[in-house]
């Protein structure tokens, strides 16, 4: 049963192959087995589990159907739950149990889908490659030595391990596509306020976006269609019609406007992978699709941008975790400064503690208009930049990592090495727009993926594009040895 897309467990359920709670107990069985050396759960959820299982086999007996009814699934743990551990991957919130549902949990629950845990990330989302977490380092499953990418890498090798069919992530600068290329997945980051980020807990508030990771773009549409609406909790969330994203996967992809931009293939690209997308376009060309090559003149300042807009917002975010109402709390303060002072050092990890001087430096008194300001404005040129590209093209496409999964500890030491990792993903991020990442080919044995940019809220796009892709493909379909 751990082999089963969502999809397969969706019609698996309806037609009664097995129960929601006989898939569940296989699966917890299996995590309990297999996890211990990829460590990409934070917590498991097994009571809950097997209640909501139990309740979704009641729920079918009795008439209802849907394709996330009985569905097991796991939530990246900066996603609130209530009365269960949300510790976002630091040691300052390792204590705290949330006392409410994110939209994102609620919305899921609702339909019926069963949460099995809440898996590892980067500490706060802050990195590349999951190996900031207060808990240990993730591992990917197609090579233990490597990373997973992240943030989003503990629900990456989870999905990629076959411990569980999906998961949610969140994408601030490419933490959903990134792990999804680098562990053989389909990574899905929506439009900006397409789903709610009420109850997850913000890193940098106006690029943060949640989304699905699965094994297909067929089983990214299915939870994408359960995360995805408008909330009112949420003052980012934008009111616009959600609609069937499984219906629209059939879609043919004649005539169907592909730009590449040249920028893409710079020297910063390992040529394997080049090579790899070019064959992408190949194959999509035999579906129908014109390519045209097309220019992202400001891409190249996109990542100094994003590393100063997304530390300042952090600095921010962060600053309410002090020591006061909830989280980590020194032993014996001497007195309030020490409090702060000690709570938050000791509290914090490095990246974090990084971030947070770097968005703090951003935002003073004679450096805002530097650096803060300037940035922002760059982020408006590479915002212009995809729109006019959208004039003359439906999507683009390109790499989504310059280089396959690198060996754990191998950026440690060089953060702006690790930073580099994310040059094709953030500016998705800047402007707001929908970006997936689907299996393309593998190098050295480890998977590689390709991007796919859309207008806003045509993720319905991205999704019929990549599904008409893996049909005609079977890099998706691979399984890591032993798993």
């Amino acid at each position: 049963m751990h082999q089963l897309t969502l999809a397969e467990i969706a019609r698996g359920l309806a037609d009664k192959k097995f129960s929601s709670e006989e898939l569940t107990k296989t699966l917890l069985a299996r995590i309990a087995q297999l996890d211990p050396q990829l460590n990409s759960f934070i917590s498991l959820t097994e009571d809950l589990a097997l209640a909501q299982a139990k309740a979704a086999d009641a729920r079918r007996a009795n008439g209802e159907s849907g394709a996330l009814l009985g569905a097991p699934i796991a939530h990246k743990d900066l996603f609130c739950t209530q009365g269960i551990r949300t510790s976002c991957g630091s040691k300052m919130l390792d204590n705290f149990k949330a006392p409410y549902d994110a939209t994102v949990v609620a919305k899921l629950a609702a339909a019926g889908a069963v949460t099995l845990g809440k898996t590892n990330m980067d500490e706060f989302a802050m990195g590349s490659a999951n190996e900031s977490s207060y808990y240990g380092a993730v591992k990917n499953p197609w090579n233990l030595e490597h990373v997973p990418g992240g943030s989003s890498g503990g629900s990456a090798a989870a999905v990629a391990a076959r411990l569980l069919p999906a998961a949610t992530g969140t994408d601030t600068g490419g933490s959903i596509r990134q792990p999804a290329a680098l562990t053989n997945l389909t990574g899905l980051k929506p439009t900006y306020g397409r789903v709610s980020r009420w109850g997850m807990i913000a890193y940098a508030s106006s690029l943060d976006q949640g989304g699905p990771l699965a094994r297909t773009a067929e089983d990214c549409a299915i939870l994408l269609q359960g995360m995805a609406g408008f909330d009112p909790q949420d003052s980012t969330s934008i009111d616009e019609p959600v609609p069937d994203y499984s219906a629209g996967l059939n879609g043919s992809l004649q005539g169907l406007r592909i730009g590449v931009p040249k920028e893409y293939f710079s020297a910063g690209l390992d040529p394997r992978i080049a090579e790899l997308i070019h064959n992408s376009i190949k194959e999509l060309e035999k579906l129908g699709a014109v390519i045209k090559e097309i220019s992202l003149p400001n891409m190249q300042h996109a990542i100094p941008a994003y590393y100063v807009i997304a530390p300042a917002e952090a600095s921010s975010n962060l600053s309410r975790f002090d020591g006061v109402r909830f989280g980590y709390r020194c032993e014996d303060p001497k007195n309030l400064e020490d409090l702060y002072k000690r709570s938050r050092g000791e509290g914090f990890g490095p990246e974090v503690q990084r971030r947070i001087m770097v968005g703090a430096y951003a935002l003073s008194a004679g450096y805002y208009d530097a650096y803060y300001l300037k940035a922002q404005k760059i982020r408006r040129l590479i915002k212009n930049d995809f729109m006019a590209a959208f004039n003359e093209v439906d999507i683009i496409l390109g790499p989504t990592t310059p280089n396959p999964a690198w060996k754990l500890g191998a950026k440690n030491s060089d953060p702006v090495a690790a930073y580099l990792e994310d040059v094709y993903t953030i500016t998705a991020n800047l402007a707001g727009l929908p970006g997936l990442s689907m299996p393309a080919g593998f190098v050295d044995g480890l998977p590689v993926g390709v991007q796919l940019l859309a207008p806003y809220f045509q993720e319905g796009r991205l999704l019929n594009v990549a599904h008409q892709y893996q049909l005609n493909t079977d890099w998706h379909t691979r399984t890591p040895t032993g798993f």
